[in-house]
C-alpha cells in the first residue's frame, strides 16, 4: 500500500488530485491537508511514503515547508501552476514536478519512479538485514552513490552530514561522498557501536573523536579537522561513550 499525503492550499486542486490518484493508481491510501503547518504536525503520525507538494501556498512555499523537516523519508512530487521552480525541485530531490493540471500520464509516470525508489531503499534493507541474520554481514559497509557502489570500511569514515534530503560521508582521505538520501536513512548501514548520533545533521565515528569542546552541547573536532555540533540531549550519554571525566 503506498500511503500518499497531498498538501496544496487550493481545495479544487487538492480534491482533482486525490481523485486522479484513486483512478488512475492502485493500491494507494491518500490523505489530504491544505495547511502545510498542519502538514509538519501530521507527518510524523501518517509517515507518508509520498508526498504531493504545491509549491506556492499562502501559510509558507513547498521549500520552505522542506526546511522545517529536519528529515525526510518520503519521496517528493512537487505540483504548482509554474514552471520557474524546475531547478529548484530538482536540488530538493523531488521525484517529480508536475504542472497543473495534472496530466494523466505523467502522473501514472511519476508515481511509478516514486515506486521503483521505495522498492529499491526497502531491498537494500532487507538484504542488509537477512545478511545480518544470516551472521555473513560484510565487514564493509556498501553506500550507493555517483551510479556506482562504494565498500567502505568502517575505520575509513569519519562523518556523517545531513544537508536536508542529501547525506555528506567524510573519509579519512578528505574524500566526501555525497548521497541522495536522508541521514536517517543512510544511518542504517553505520550500526556498529563506532558510530553516534550527536545531533540531528551530525552521525560521527567515535574513533575519529579528537577534541570535544565544552559549549552548550559541545562541539567535536574530528579526523580532518573536521567539527560537528552536539546537541544538548546528548551530551551526557556522548560523555559517556567517550568516558570522559568533564
Amino acid at each position: 500500500m503506498l500511503k500518499i499525503l497531498i498538501i496544496d492550499d487550493e481545495k479544487d486542486a487538492l480534491e482533482v488530485l486525490e481523485w486522479k490518484l484513486k483512478t488512475y493508481i492502485t493500491d494507494v491510501s491518500i490523505t489530504t491537508c491544505s495547511s502545510p503547518k498542519k502538514a509538519l504536525e501530521i507527518i510524523p503520525n501518517i509517515n507518508p511514503n509520498l508526498v504531493f507538494l504545491d509549491v506556492q501556498m499562502p501559510e509558507m512555499n513547498g521549500f520552505s515547508f522542506l526546511e522545517k523537516l529536519p528529515e525526510r523519508d518520503f519521496q517528493l512530487i512537487f505540483t504548482t501552476a509554474f514552471d520557474e521552480f524546475a531547478l529548484q525541485a530538482i536540488k530538493n530531490d523531488a521525484v517529480d514536478y508536475l504542472l497543473k493540471p495534472i496530466d494523466k500520464e505523467d502522473l501514472i509516470l511519476a508515481v511509478e519512479k516514486a515506486r521503483k525508489n521505495l522498492q529499491k531503499n526497502n531491498l537494500e534493507l532487507k538484504m542488509d538485514a537477512m545478511l545480518y541474520s544470516m551472521g555473513t554481514k560484510s565487514p564493509k559497509i556498501n553506500i550507493s552513490a555517483d551510479g556506482k557502489i562504494y565498500f567502505l570500511e568502517e575505520d575509513d569514515v569519519v562523518m556523517l552530514q545531513s544537508d536536508k534530503s542529501y547525506t555528506t560521508i567524510y573519509l579519512v582521505t578528505n574524500k566526501k561522498i555525497i548521497v541522495s538520501k536522508t541521514l536517517k536513512e543512510v544511518e542504517k548501514k553505520f550500526q556498529s557501536r563506532s558510530f553516534y548520533r550527536v545531533h540531528n545533521s551530525y552521525l560521527i565515528n567515535l574513533s575519529h573523536v579528537k577534541e570535544y569542546l565544552k559549549r552548550d552541547g559541545g562541539e567535536l573536532i574530528l579526523t580532518n579537522e573536521l567539527t560537528a555540533n552536539v546537541s544538548r540531549n546528548k551530551k551526557n550519554e556522548l560523555i559517556e561513550k567517550l568516558q570522559l571525566n568533564v
